[in-house]
């Protein structure tokens, strides 16, 4: 194995090799908005984004349009991190379901 510290192009190459529990928030939600564009990588977008709201959680609570307001997200990178965050609101409906079925 090497022992050399590994740099990635992208976050996705860091998730490929060491787990999505090793990216931070901004690596996990530039592979969203990537590519950046010129001058402004989607790392960057990212954490505007994450300074903004505050996190996953306000960005949650937030209408799609203020996203628009970033400069670097258009609709396609918008309708990304809206079914993201879909996605993960049904994982969360479903086990607290599942859980409120257990305890019944």
């Amino acid at each position: 194995m090497n022992s050399k510290p590994q740099k990635w192009q992208h976050p996705g190459g860091k998730l490929r090799e060491l787990g999505a529990e090793a990216l931070t928030d901004a690596e996990l939600l530039s592979i969203l908005v990537a590519p950046g564009i010129k001058g402004k990588p989607a790392e960057r977008i990212a954490e505007e984004i994450l300074q903004r709201f505050g996190g996953f959680k306000g960005m949650a609570n937030q209408p799609l349009e203020k996203l628009l307001d970033i400069k670097g997200l258009g609709d396609t990178k918008i309708i990304r991190i809206a079914a993201a965050f879909e996605i993960a609101r049904r994982i969360v409906n479903e086990v607290l379901k599942d859980r409120e079925e257990v305890q019944a």
